[in-house]
């Protein structure tokens, strides 16, 4: 391997600054943060340095930040949101829960003030359906949309540019984008992979409704901070000393959003976040994987989430001076921000318990010097210059928002917690029992007893059983991803009896005409209405196990499955198709199931897709399921399985 997964890239690191008063800025351009000297020393001559680099390139851009007075501002904590997350959608009753999200989301984190509804990857390349289809496909999300934003949360779509070897509309991606995006009344679109839009995709956005938001990942080219009011700003690495964040100081009401999604301590970002007055992304479930934040993080946030409600003008002004005020020794830093003539000073304590000043600033006679996140009181000494040192007791990685006051402050506890990772175990639903004394009609006899199995799966960010595969790693890059793993499982079986063929749409059409079957969601079910002897599909997991109680049978679990296919016991019906198992997951934020056999259909093109085409017996593949009948697919059927005594022939 030629990188440490453990350590951010070059390109991930902070960038230096010359800080020679001839020194050529320009390199300066393409930077993530500007990193900061380590000698106090140092910090006017890098101030200064800063400043001369941001006037000269709104010069050479002949830059106006126009575009900032025309677009919604202060979306500082956005939350990345598996549009299927059972605290969103109720998968059993069919519906979406959208205040039970948000009053969730207000206790945990003090509230969001925009949400993006991921959609389709990893679940994108079952079959023809698109990006945009995945969207379209569910008829409430206007609805959905607008509950949201009743709320005040703003509400972003994304878009997948590597997405071209699914189904193919007339016209141009960013028309389809701009179309959706117009039709669903959001607020802006994510862009995936993405660092800008480009000018087609502002044009189009901008036809449809002026102001939407287009949110670039990572470090947005410097032309486009003038078209693209927020970014995604993930895996960007600060220096020891808290440095600056370049679209932000290029202009003062960009909004970054700090992520790193794999990691557990989400402090750095945190403190970077806050001492450059920009959000944060809240990314707990990644892309079917659960990646909690810890107490302490949750708390931090909804401290930070306070100040930046009552104080979001001070936190875009342009009078901003880093690292300002410092005492001289210590490790904790303060940004300044001084709005009509009021300063606001955000602290962060990047080093161990700290007893003494933060900051040392000019006195305000008949104030007092107050920390806004507990309301307490500050010390505020005199200095021999004239000055007062302002500080008190500030814990390890504690933050503060200091203000001169006349006036009453509320107290608040200190924002505290567990700093441990919240685990989460991917449980299996429980295999109904579904006793034959004989194997049925059309049906096998396995014989039971331990096993070990090798599995093969595509290594990719789902994870394949719940776990999360690169805790605390940068950006997983190959051979990291989407290579082939493998693990071994000593599984236990009972003796048990499967079909050697997939039910069919004439056996499931016999079954709706018996019972009456109707699904809770029925769009996309097609289960029944096509060629009687080729395999059923339309049907999501709820539908096949209807089907297999009323026949007194079950779906096989994954473990099965596999020991009949690798037997040579088990035949595949044409169009080939995936077969779901009783093995579904669910960490009580996302449920899979894990899929066997594989299908005719393969999306060609990108990695990002789900696995398709013809598959061995030891390979699995993990389905995150979807809502609203989406998961419901022509590339996904069932067969049966039944339980039988032991010892029988």
């Amino acid at each position: 391997m030629s990188f440490n997964p453990y350590v951010p890239r070059p390109i991930d690191r902070p960038t230096d600054v010359p800080l020679g008063g001839h020194a050529d800025l320009t390199a300066l351009d393409e930077a993530k943060i500007f990193a900061a000297p380590d000698d106090p020393a140092h910090w006017p001559a890098w101030r200064e340095q800063l400043t001369r680099w941001r006037a000269d390139a709104r010069a050479r851009l002949g830059y106006t930040g126009a575009h900032y007075d025309e677009i919604p501002l202060d979306c500082f904590s956005v939350c990345l949101a598996w549009l299927w997350d059972e605290t969103l959608y109720d998968h059993e009753r069919g519906v979406f829960t959208v205040e039970e999200f948000l009053d969730a989301a207000d206790r945990d984190f003090g509230g969001f003030d925009g949400v993006v509804l991921w959609h389709a990857y990893p679940v994108i390349g079952l079959d023809e359906r698109n990006q945009f289809d995945w969207y379209r496909d569910v008829p409430e999300l206007p609805e959905v949309v607008r509950a949201f934003q009743a709320r005040g949360v703003r509400v972003f779509v994304d878009y997948n540019p590597w997405d071209t070897g699914t189904r193919r509309e007339a016209g141009t991606d960013a028309r389809e984008v701009a179309a959706l995006a117009g039709k669903l009344g959001v607020d802006g679109v994510f862009l995936d992979t993405l660092k800008e839009g480009a000018d087609e995709l502002r044009r189009e956005l901008d036809a449809v409704r002026p102001g939407m938001v287009l949110e670039g990942e990572s470090r947005v080219p410097l032309a486009r901070i003038a078209d693209h009011a927020m970014s995604w700003a993930q895996w960007f690495a600060d220096s020891e000393v808290p440095g600056v964040l370049r679209a932000k100081w290029f202009e003062r009401r960009h909004v970054l959003h700090h992520t790193r999604r794999w990691h557990r301590d989400h402090l750095d970002e945190l403190h970077s976040a806050w001492l450059n007055g920009v959000g944060v992304l809240v990314w707990e479930s990644v892309f079917g994987v659960w990646v909690g934040w810890n107490d302490r993080d949750r708390a931090v946030l909804r401290a930070m989430r306070r100040i930046q409600a009552s104080h979001a003008s001070w936190l875009r002004a342009e009078d901003w001076v880093p690292l300002a005020d410092h005492p001289g020794t210590g490790q904790v830093y303060a940004s300044r921000w001084t709005h009509q003539g009021v300063p606001l000073w955000t602290v962060a304590n990047r080093g161990g318990d700290h007893d003494g000043p933060w900051l040392v600033t000019e006195p305000r006679p008949g104030r007092r010097f107050v920390d806004l996140v507990t309301g307490a009181d500050l010390t505020a000494t005199p200095t021999p210059d004239g000055r007062v040192a302002v500080g008190g007791p500030l814990p390890a990685g504690a933050i503060a928002a200091v203000v001169a006051t006349d006036a009453a402050v509320p107290a608040h506890p200190a924002p505290t917690g567990d700093p441990s990772f919240p685990a989460r175990a991917a449980v299996r639903a429980r295999t109904p029992w579904a006793p034959r004394a004989d194997a049925p009609d059309g049906m096998v006899a396995v014989d039971g007893g331990r096993r070990e199995l090798l599995v093969r799966h595509r290594v990719r960010e789902t994870g394949l059983y719940g776990e999360t595969p690169y805790v605390d790693e940068w950006k997983p890059l190959p051979p990291r991803l989407h290579h082939t793993g493998t693990l071994r499982r000593n599984v236990t079986l009972g003796r048990f009896a499967i079909d050697t063929h997939e039910v069919t749409h004439g056996q499931y059409a016999e079954f709706l005409r018996a019972t009456g079957y109707r699904p809770v969601r029925s769009e996309r079910f097609t289960a029944g209405q096509g060629p009687a002897d080729a395999p059923v599909t339309g049907v999501e997991l709820a539908d096949a196990r209807a089907y297999a109680a009323w026949a007194g049978l079950r779906l096989p679990t994954e473990d099965e499955w596999q020991v009949a296919a690798e037997a040579g016991l088990l035949t595949r019906r044409e169009p080939l198709v995936w077969n779901l198992t009783e093995s579904e997951h669910s960490d009580g934020r996302t449920r899979f199931v894990i899929v066997k056999g594989g299908a005719a259909y393969r999306a060609e093109g990108s990695d990002w897709y789900l696995d398709g085409g013809p598959q061995p017996p030891d390979v699995s593949v993990k389905l995150l399921l979807t809502g609203a009948g989406t998961s419901r697919s022509d590339q996904v059927g069932f067969r049966c399985a039944a339980d039988l005594p032991t010892g029988r022939e």
